[in-house]
């Protein structure tokens, strides 16, 4: 596991933050540590990150890692 953070672009209410953190639930391995309006900090495993930016992508956020650990 990695700690990486997320910038997240289009996030406006706590909507949009509920609907980040339940797409990022869904992805086999990634452990949640904050999501807010625009970034999130998670714990994932090697070789997720195209997988945390698709599931973002696929409801309509725009996200890029901001930082890796």
């Amino acid at each position: 596991m990695k700690p990486i953070a997320l910038a997240i672009e289009g996030m406006h209410c706590q909507g949009c933050v509920q609907r980040v953190s339940d797409a990022l639930q869904k992805i086999p391995g990634v452990a949640i540590e904050k999501v807010e309006l625009g970034k999130a900090r998670l714990q994932i495993p090697d070789g997720t990150e195209s997988a945390v930016l698709a599931a973002l992508d696929n409801i309509g956020f725009d996200a890029r890692i901001a930082k890796a650990g």
